[in-house]
């Protein structure tokens, strides 16, 4: 127990000291240890938060769109996971796509950065935000999906999203 904690401690350390430029050289003690600790776990954790308003996705189908804008997820939430419709403003966008940069359109999020936990035990997360546009119905605007799209689509009732995809996580 005191080797493992005596390592995790000298690891958060080096971290500390690699980002910071040797912040904690001349320091001693407990304190300087938690500091460290403190700055080196904010520079060094990537922020993964829910999909929430103002929050850029990248687009995985061929309708024309590259990049959505949250506007708000839909059924009253304040932050959406995966299989949630949002509604999204379209940032970036091909000139020959279906779609047009500044349009209002409806998505179903496929891939989200934060962790999202199965009923096996297991966790799944991606190294992106990404989004299906759809219609009001809830039919994929565009032909085909690209990169992974995971199972839990299933239960969310958004299995056209499904047959379109390239593959399955």
């Amino acid at each position: 127990m005191a080797a493992s904690l005596a390592s995790k401690w000298s690891r958060v350390k080096l971290v500390g000291r690699s980002l910071l430029g040797g912040l904690g050289n001349n320091l001693s003690g407990l304190s300087s240890t938690s500091h460290e600790m403190a700055s080196s776990n904010f520079l060094s954790q990537q922020q993964r938060t829910f999909i929430q308003m103002r929050t850029v996705l990248k687009v995985v189908d061929n309708s024309g769109a590259k990049t959505v804008m949250c506007i708000q997820p839909l059924k009253g939430r304040k932050v959406a996971r995966l299989g949630d419709t949002i509604v999204a403003s379209v940032k970036e966008a091909m000139p020959t796509g279906k779609v047009k940069k500044g349009q209002v359109v409806h998505a179903v999020v496929v891939r989200a950065a934060m962790q999202h936990g199965r009923s096996d035990g297991s966790e799944v997360r991606f190294d992106d935000n990404a989004v299906v546009l759809v219609n009001k119905a809830g039919e994929p605007t565009g032909t085909r999906v690209f990169g992974p799209v995971p199972h839990e689509l299933r239960r969310k009732k958004h299995v056209s999203i499904l047959t379109l995809a390239e593959h399955l996580a």
